[in-house]
């Protein structure tokens, strides 16, 4: 006996001012769904962890629990781009590197 069972979870995503195809400050709905085979409801729940977690759904609960002041979300953009630069050269210098 197979039972086929979905969790799907609907985020809402917040688009920014430049966006083309919605007004500022629209939302969108982003379904996550996983198929649960074999009644196997641990690997379906790890499956299912994983994909929120690459989606970006647990940080953005995280930062939105508290309030956070315009310096501070500031700071913290320009940490974050600096670690998307660095991780950038770093995959750049490993592609250029010879042996």
């Amino acid at each position: 006996m197979k039972i086929n069972i979905y969790f799907i979870i609907y985020n809402f995503y917040s688009l920014s001012s430049n966006s083309i195809l919605l007004a500022k400050g629209a939302t969108y709905l982003k379904e996550i769904a996983v198929r649960v085979d074999d009644n196997d409801l641990e690997k379906a729940m790890r499956i299912l962890k994983k994909k929120i977690q690459n989606d970006g759904l647990f940080k953005r609960l995280k930062l939105k629990k508290n309030y956070e002041k315009p310096s501070e979300y500031r700071r913290r953009k320009k940490r974050e781009a600096q670690r998307r630069q660095r991780i950038a050269d770093s995959k750049r210098n490993l592609r250029y590197r010879s042996y």
